[in-house]
């Protein structure tokens, strides 16, 4: 990431990282989140012909599901840190002939941009901010008078089986552990309509949601743990929170399928929460 002036909110450390791995897992895991994220973006108002600014795009995914909802008509600008994030949004952008968007480098609290949008939005951002309320004040300030503040977190909380399938939960615990430990927080999601009243928003409208299913149907849940086990790996033995012995990634996958389909289990994932409301 880039270094940030002392004025603007500064972000916890983002322990994810931009890897080409680290992309790919965020491709397979937009290919399970997208559908609830259009959802609440629909839900927040954001129609054709809207000029959206996206914080923190990543490979482009929320920013290319705003590009639909806006048409040809709308306009949205994706915003990130990363170059090599941006790098990978913008091939996959031409990859769609979207014509609609467009990226920029940087800290959004800090750009400036020549005239305001109708929309900013964001997904999995203020959950690593360190100041997450005063960096939502200083992106509302992007918004034309009117305009709709959305963003999408989570909160890992959420994330449960029934009956039990000790691998998964035992992953989401180290999951949460490792990025609470980082610096990120790990209820962000029902966080939220304090970060937006504190930010000196309009208390906002919640919609939440969650993956959930039996192995038998969907294995997407346990996907999305594994992907992030295998990401913050290193991470979790460095922080102490579980060793490379306690995760075994070679056969985590098939642990946790086979746990959860002996027991029947049912898995819930982490809460995702939208929210929203207009400056």
């Amino acid at each position: 990431m880039k270094s940030e002036s002392e004025d603007a909110p500064a972000a916890a450390s983002y322990v994810l990282g931009h890897s080409d791995r680290e992309l790919e897992r965020l491709d397979k895991q937009a290919q399970l989140i997208n559908p609830i994220t259009r959802r609440f973006l629909t839900s927040a108002g954001i129609v054709s012909g809207m000029r959206v600014l996206d914080v923190g795009s990543g490979s482009g995914d929320t920013a290319m599901l705003a590009a639909e909802l806006v048409g040809a008509e709308g306009e949205v600008v994706g915003t990130d840190r990363s170059a090599s994030a941006l790098a990978r949004a913008k091939q996959r952008v031409k990859a769609r002939s979207l014509r609609n968007v467009d990226f920029r480098e940087g800290n959004p609290a800090e750009m400036t941009f020549d005239r305001p949008f109708d929309a900013v939005i964001g997904r999995y951002v203020l959950m690593f901010q360190r100041d997450p309320a005063a960096m939502l004040r200083s992106l509302a300030r992007h918004a034309r008078r009117g305009g709709v503040i959305f963003f999408h977190e989570v909160d890992l909380d959420g994330a449960r089986s029934s009956p039990p399938a000790p691998t998964y939960d035992r992953c989401c615990q180290w999951i949460a552990e490792t990025l609470r430990l980082s610096g990120a927080e790990i209820r962000m999601g029902t966080r939220l309509f304090s970060t937006f009243i504190a930010a000196g928003l309009a208390p906002p409208s919640l919609q939440l949601e969650t993956l959930i299913s039996s192995v038998a149907n969907n294995s997407g849940p346990l996907e999305l743990i594994g992907g992030l086990v295998v990401t913050l790996a290193d991470e979790m033995e460095r922080l102490g929170v579980a060793t490379a012995a306690d995760v075994g990634l070679d056969t985590l996958a098939d642990r946790m399928t086979r746990e959860a389909a002996a027991s029947g289990s049912v898995v819930v994932g982490r809460f995702e929460i939208g929210a929203w409301s207009r400056v």
